[in-house]
């Protein structure tokens, strides 16, 4: 409850363990509207589970508590232990008192219109016994609770005389609750004992939890921020027992019949279990995303725990355990794929889940745990699916179709849930105060089948009404006189009675419509007569003979509640306004009673009513002023009675349908209390008095599954359904339904009549070849990861499923047989041990002819590194080839782009290998990026263009290779050694020292980047440079340091010097050849890590001014007489690259 503005607060699904916090009557509310969040499946029952990303929203303490996960039917049945928020003082921020009593409630951020604001204009009107007679009351303040802002109640109602109240300051700031109190009444709410010295007087308590199965049985959780405790207790409160907790409880989910067991859901998304009522905790599963318990005649064990939980690599699985027993080796995966995000739904004999394949989601149903695709046609195009109920075996779903923005689609399935038929298109949303969708259709309580929906048609919303579960839907007659007796000439269709389908988010008010099971045919609700729903000048309308007609009771909205088992009706303002004042009709709302229930005008936030069996009291809770203290005024209405009904006091009531005594193929005859007749209905009231078959005709029939209901009013196939299309499973011998294009509404009773004209007819399978043979994966993927199990479903459209021999082969040479589709119903899975594109073949084949369809699957690795080999020095104008080598080595799985020289786009190709011309001198860039898995990496290279160069290899004495850890940072590092030792030419000269040992490298000598004197000048100082740099090696004058007392010397390889390499074709004969022999042959250079460092073992003395260049492949290989380096000596690029990786894991880099 709020005590602020309820009407005005925002609003948030919150979770279904949440709601069973504060307030349990002894009866439950079957389910049917729901809140329609952009993530599917939010409609689970509140009684079954929970998730995360509701259950956070638990901490948040802000009005938006008061608002419920799914609307209910009925205001005055909250479902058991719902927790609701009574407001408390200032606690509440950015509120004011002008606020509170603003009238009208708000909607997306807008006050609504309504008549002009008035005290109370309907109090005046009605006849009354006494003259404005006081109700006994009792009235009880909880001093010193003025600025607590939160309470939870419960009452269990079961001839209990127990009430318990925690409220509780929740500051805002800090974002934890500050102060709390605990009040105990054993006397119905006539007086209240604080508890606090019973649970510790500096306790801060968060949260009260009931058993379901034991209502005796309660748990309190203490806030987190203090300390982390759960206090339990066996007697309704009277005594607690403290246990320290190892984790924070963020949620609790009782079991429906042990009532010893609970789930336990922490801040870290853990899921703990206890078989002894919070005594000791044992962790179930991590990463836990929702949870339910068993259901009860489905599992085997009822210790079983359903969840959706997250894998190691961020996927969502569904997966079942027993609750002590969950270690990975007893887990079992209901449904083998993958799920999406908070799609798991278990309720009543249905799982659902959802996956998303591509740019579509498809949904699952698990009846009886048998999978099956929700999508069949016709909501295969849809944009979002929610389930709405589950009541009666049957699936209602809302759909949002592909060309739908605030509609829905209302579809019905057959029994088992796979199924679906259009019901009604285009049904009305509604906003909820925390922004939350509502779907505008509301289960009438009481009579089986009844509906009433708000639906969009041209622009306009209109009210239609169902007797039959969606068969056939009609607009409401609007009453014939308003409240003062004069006429309304309203004329179907063009004008009709329309009604605001909003249950109210706060559990204690009775919302926008109200119907009660012990009530049939009773509805009140909020409307306006005219041509469509309107929420300006609004009014309340009651019916007394489930819809058929209609009259204004007040001008104004009123919160309604139903008394005496739905004998009496209470009615009391708004609470935008205060008032001091009630009203009672026992005559279904002709007339109605005044009557004074306290001496100052109350804000009602909220009311118990009829909690008790046998005791007939209501409990108002509210606040005289914006700052006053929580004011609990409890009614005994029983007063107000003359005595117990007798026989006399009831008449027989038959429910029709504008005069069809025919609902549901029963004749249903109800017993009521005789309007005006002040008696108190017994304990053995019972309100149906007979129900008699009817004999079956066309409107106890609905279209198909496949089928479209035409203007005439027929049943014909829709363009997509091919009826002549026999079901796989139907075998030869065997037997099988033959639609006549019409099924009996689920739930309905009749008999005989034209039941066996429109009942499916029992006809021998034939014998078929198979016939639209299709394959896929479980995720409806075209990829998969190297080493995961992918699962392969064959469908076959046509064709003797067990007469049918299927063949698969998975392309990598190994191949399955199977006699027939009953093996693989689950799918067929497979490992794939090399990455590449395969192509899977599936063949049916029987004594009639044979199928086929192929599938192209890729399996594919991440790359984990990439290395561009690139020659350090081409020359202009000449063909050079790139090669990209990656690890682990992909076959056919991997894209690379290739970013040349000062190209704005890339060159594409399936291959690592390509040429490429390089046109302008100087230093360019070569970049390849790899693609492969979602795996993007890329590598870059510099090359020097230029039109002639001459190239020295080199090699070093002994000693270097015992230093030489053969990775590329050690090669730069001693490249630039060598080049720094000839500082006299430093500028033309470029070093590539190769991978592996014994350690090798080449000297690249290049023209002067001034050429102005001519190419056979500058041809002939490389000659001349050429010339002084050998005579210096071969005489061993260059060599440098390694570290202190080692010294390395440089030599030269070759024994004459080597022929200049220029553009010109007469030298490109040789030296070209042996520059691609030396890239192409095993010269590769790994950059495993692009970092740069200093080599420990390396003592450089001259000063390094220069930045480390990069690693390249030399451009002309040393000839076949060196005396130190062979070609064959040099590792192959996979060599180099495990070299590289067990030399990094050696020395740790």
């Amino acid at each position: 409850l709020l005590k602020a503005k309820l009407n005005s607060g925002l609003s948030q699904p919150v979770s279904r363990s949440r709601l069973s916090l504060a307030f349990a009557f002894s009866h439950s509310i079957p389910l049917i509207r729901a809140h329609i969040r952009q993530l599917g499946f939010d409609t689970a029952p509140l009684q079954c589970g929970g998730s995360r990303d509701q259950l956070i929203e638990r901490e948040q303490f802000s009005r938006r508590d008061v608002a419920l996960r799914r609307a209910k039917r009925s205001g005055p049945e909250p479902p058991e232990f719902r927790e609701s928020l009574m407001t408390g003082g200032p606690g509440l921020e950015g509120e004011t008192s002008d606020e509170r009593r603003s009238p009208g409630p708000l909607l997306d951020g807008h006050r609504l219109g309504r008549s002009e604001f008035k005290w109370n204009r309907d109090e005046g009107r009605g006849t009354s016994r006494g003259d404005d007679p006081k109700l006994s009351s009792t009235t009880f303040a909880l001093t010193g609770d003025s600025a607590h802002n939160h309470a939870v109640v419960y009452w269990s109602g079961q001839n209990s005389s127990v009430i318990l109240i925690l409220t509780k300051l929740y500051d805002f700031h800090l974002g934890s609750v500050t102060e709390s109190t605990l009040w105990r009444s054993t006397d119905y709410g006539s007086t209240y004992e604080r508890m606090n010295d019973k649970v510790g007087s500096k306790t801060v308590l968060s949260y009260l939890y009931v058993c379901p199965s034991n209502k005796r049985k309660i748990m309190v959780l203490t806030d987190p921020e203090f300390e982390s405790s759960v206090l339990i207790s066996s007697d309704e409160g009277a005594s607690y027992q403290k246990y320290r907790l190892s984790f924070y409880i963020l949620s609790l989910l009782f079991h429906p019949t042990q009532e010893d067991w609970a789930l336990a859901y922490s801040h870290d998304q853990k899921l703990y279990a206890s078989m002894d009522f919070g005594r000791k905790w044992q962790l179930v599963h991590e990463h836990v995303n929702r949870f339910y318990w068993s259901v009860t005649g489905l599992d085997k064990e009822s210790d079983l725990v359903h969840m959706e939980a997250h894998t190691p690599n961020g996927r969502i699985q569904y997966v079942t355990c027993q609750a002590l027993t969950c270690s990975e080796l007893n887990r079992n995966y209901p449904f083998p794929g993958y799920i999406d995000i908070s799609s798991l739904v278990v309720q009543d004999d249905y799982m659902f889940i959802q996956v998303r394949l591509c740019l579509r989601r498809i949904y699952y149903t698990l009846s009886l745990y048998k999978s099956s695709n929700l999508s069949n046609h016709p909501i295969r195009c849809h944009q979002d699916l929610h389930i709405v109920s589950t009541d009666e075996h049957q699936v209602f779903a809302a759909v949002q179709e592909w060309n739908q923005n605030d509609t829905y689609n209302l579809y019905l399935s057959d029994t088992r849930g796979i199924l679906f038929t259009l019901a009604m298109e285009n049904v009305k949303t509604t906003r909820g105060l925390g922004g939350n969708q509502m779907l505008d259709l509301y289960e009438v309580a009481g009579i089986k089948g009844m509906l009433i929906a708000n639906r969009r048609l041209d622009n306009q919303v209109k009210t239609y009404i169902t007797y039959n579960k969606g068969r056939d839907w009609r607009l409401l007659q609007a009453p014939a006189t308003d409240l003062a007796g004069n006429d309304i000439h309203c004329i179907l269709p063009f004008c009709s009675l329309h009604l605001q389908l909003q249950t109210s988010e706060n559990p204690y008010l009775s919302g926008s419509i109200s119907t009660k099971a012990s009530a049939p045919g009773i509805i009140v609700a909020t409307g306006n007569i005219g041509s469509d729903l309107s929420y300006n000048n609004v009014g309340m309308f009651i019916s007394s003979d489930a819809g058929n007609n209609w009259r204004q009771i007040f001008e104004e909205e009123h919160n309604v509640w139903f008394l005496d088992k739905g004998g009496a009706l209470v009615a009391v303002k708004q609470p935008t306004v205060p008032t001091r004042h009630l009203q009672i009709s026992f005559d279904e709302g002709r007339q109605w009673t005044r009557h004074s229930f306290s001496l100052v005008p109350l804000f009602v936030d909220g009311m118990l009513v009829e909690a008790g069996t046998e005791n007939q009291i209501m409990t108002f809770f509210g606040h005289f002023s914006h700052r006053s203290e929580w004011q609990l005024i409890k009614i005994d209405y029983k007063s107000i009675f003359n005595r117990k009904c007798t026989e006399g006091d009831y008449q027989t009531w038959h429910l029709h349908n504008k005069g069809e005594p025919c609902v549901m193929g029963q004749k249903q005859i109800y017993m009521k209390r005789r309007p005006g007749n002040y008696c108190m209905l017994g304990k053995d009231y019972a309100k149906v008095l007979s129900a008699e078959s009817c004999i079956c005709r066309a409107h106890d029939f609905e279209c198909d599954y496949g089928y479209e209901r035409r203007r005439e009013g027929n049943c014909l196939p829709a363009f997509w359904f091919n009826p002549a299309v026999i079901s796989r499973s139907c075998s030869q011998g065997q037997n099988y339904l033959n639609s006549t294009g019409y099924r009996k509404v689920v739930s309905n009773n009749c008999i005989k009549g034209v039941k066996d004209m429109y009942t499916p007819r029992k006809q021998m399978c034939p014998n078929r070849a198979p016939k639209g043979l299709s394959l896929s994966t479980r995720e409806g993927k075209l990829t998969t990861d190297l080493h995961t199990n992918v699962t392969f479903l064959v469908h076959l459209d046509e064709g003797d499923s067990m007469r049918t021999n299927i063949q698969l082969d998975f392309g990598d040479g190994t191949a399955v047989s199977y006699s027939n589709l009953s093996w693989i119903e689950e799918g067929i899975r497979h490992v794939y041990k090399t990455a590449g594109i395969f192509r899977v073949s599936a063949l049916a084949e029987n004594t009639l002819g044979f199928d086929t369809t192929t599938l192209y699957l890729h399996v594919t690795c991440p790359v984990e590194h990439v290395q561009l080999l690139a020659p350090f020095v081409a020359i202009k104008n000449k063909e050079v080839n790139l090669t990209a080598v990656v690890w682990p080595i992909h076959s056919r799985t991997v894209t690379y782009f290739w970013w040349l020289g000062n190209n704005t786009e890339p060159v594409i190709s399936l291959d690592g290998s390509i040429s490429y011309t390089f046109t302008s001198e100087g230093m360019n860039t070569a970049t390849v990026q790899v693609s492969s898995a979602n795996a993007i990496l890329q590598d870059t290279k510099t090359i020097a263009v230029q039109e002639f160069f001459k190239s020295l290899l080199l090699s070093f004495s002994p000693n270097l290779d015992e230093y030489n850890p053969d990775v590329p940072e050690w090669r730069q590092d001693v490249g630039r050694v060598i080049k720094k030792a000839l500082l006299q030419v430093s500028d033309q000269l470029l070093v590539a020292v190769f991978p592996g040992v014994p350690t090798a490298a080449e000297l690249f000598l290049l023209p002067h980047k001034n050429q102005s004197e001519g190419r056979k000048k500058s041809e002939k100082e490389l000659e001349q440079i050429s010339e002084i740099l050998a005579s210096a090696l071969n005489q061993n004058l260059v060599e440098f340091e390694l570290k202190p007392g080692a010294r390395v010397i440089v030599y030269i390889t070759q024994l004459t010097l080597a022929p200049l390499v220029d553009s010109i074709p007469r030298h490109s004969s040789s030296a070209m050849l042996m520059l691609l022999s030396v890239v192409f042959l095993g010269l590769a250079v790994f950059l495993i890590y692009k970092f740069k460092r200093k080599i420990p073992w390396m003592n450089i003395y001259a000063e390094v001014n220069q930045e480390k260049e990069q690693e390249m492949i030399g451009s002309v290989s040393q000839s076949d007489s060196t005396p130190k380096t062979t070609l064959s000596e040099f590792s192959t690029p996979k060599e180099v690259m495990e070299k590289e990786m067990d030399a990094r894991v050696k020395r740790k880099i």
